[in-house]
């Protein structure tokens, strides 16, 4: 939940195409989300009693999926771009075509569709908002309309 929020912010204020470019706060953060997933994904593949279990595993195949994902921009690509700087290389000059591979971070959020398969009660809730929504819906369109009309009545 916590990344979640720190990634709305960072979606929000964060301009630059780099990681290296952005301010400290953001650079700071995301190396430290980054610590903290890869050391989880860690200590998952070593509670494994067999590791070849781990990739038969869907999840941690998805967790292992975006923590490289997540490490590669972090940490590789940081790299790979203060190398390429330093020999006056070209290939990394466009790097806004790198912003891209920030959207991938989006899906980490969906790390919390577990809660769903192992809280059945969180399910039945989810399901029960849905349905409610289609009756509010209604009642909000029922409310803008009466405001609407009894807005137009007391205007004359």
């Amino acid at each position: 939940l916590s990344y979640a929020l720190w990634l709305s912010y960072d979606t929000d204020a964060n301009d630059s195409p780099t990681l290296l470019e952005a301010q400290v706060q953001f650079q700071v953060m995301e190396h430290v989300f980054c610590t903290y997933f890869l050391i989880e994904l860690v200590i998952r593949f070593l509670a494994f009693k067999r590791k070849r279990n781990a990739f038969s595993d869907g999840w941690f195949v998805f967790d292992l999926f975006l923590v490289t994902m997540g490490v590669a921009e972090a940490w590789i690509m940081s790299i790979v771009l203060l190398l390429s700087r330093s020999q006056d290389s070209s290939v990394f000059a466009n790097s806004s075509s790198l912003r891209l591979l920030r959207l991938l971070r989006l899906s980490r959020i969906a790390r919390t569709a577990r809660l769903l398969r192992a809280a059945p009660e969180l399910m039945i809730m989810v399901k029960g908002m849905i349905a409610a929504a289609r009756s509010m819906l209604t009642t909000g369109v029922l409310v803008i309309a009466v405001l609407y009309v009894f807005g137009i009545a007391m205007r004359q």
